[in-house]
């Protein structure tokens, strides 16, 4: 290319900047969930005095497996909820409640995946089924498949957890406190079935 080619193509260039975009615009902000049994800063907890539990990750269907939040209409139609993201997968974000709240309603000692290695005890884990809304019935809606492994022996029991809450309006902020309240529902449910 000469010189003068250069020249004339630079504000071609220089107007095609405001045209191109790498990524839609982000949302104003990102959702996430908060846990409503709270944990006591500073207590310590060891293994050989508290029973301990691992939770896994969730496995999630493909419709969860991106940050945006499904909404279920007409049956077989999803759409997504306009400027809702969450800040990471849900299926991370319900691991972290599910410990949590097991934590604070049990007192077990919940461990990662590594830390488990040296004291397994008991084992949760799960699928996670819905984690949106329903248009029809305007209500946000968390379905878990969970699966526990007590102790030592390998006997696995299965429950499935659903909490629905009622919407207002589908918009990014009245669903993410209603799926933040119904993903609390379920992670009672759950630390009430493991503390038994």
């Amino acid at each position: 290319m000469t010189k003068r080619a250069l020249l004339l193509a630079l504000p071609l260039l220089a107007s095609l900047g405001g045209c191109i975009s790498f990524g839609g615009k982000p949302p104003k902000s990102l959702l996430t969930l908060t846990p409503t049994a709270t944990l006591p800063v500073g207590e310590s907890q060891r293994s050989n005095v508290a029973a301990t539990i691992t939770v896994a990750v969730p496995s999630l269907p493909q419709e969860l497996a991106s940050s945006r939040v499904p909404v279920h209409s007409g049956g077989t139609a999803i759409a997504f909820v306009k400027d809702a993201q969450w800040v990471e997968r849900p299926s991370q974000l319900l691991q972290r409640l599910l410990g949590d709240t097991i934590t604070a309603n049990t007192g077990r000692l919940v461990l990662s995946s590594r830390q488990s290695m040296t004291d397994p005890g008991a084992y949760l884990m799960g699928e996670l089924r819905r984690f949106g809304v329903e248009e029809e019935t305007r209500a946000a809606v968390v379905t878990y498949d969970a699966a526990l492994i007590r102790g030592p022996e390998s006997v696995v029991e299965k429950r499935r957890f659903e909490a629905r809450v009622p919407v207002t309006t589908i918009e990014a902020g009245p669903v993410g406190i209603a799926l933040n309240q119904a993903a609390n529902q379920v992670a009672t449910q759950v630390a009430e079935w493991v503390g038994k």
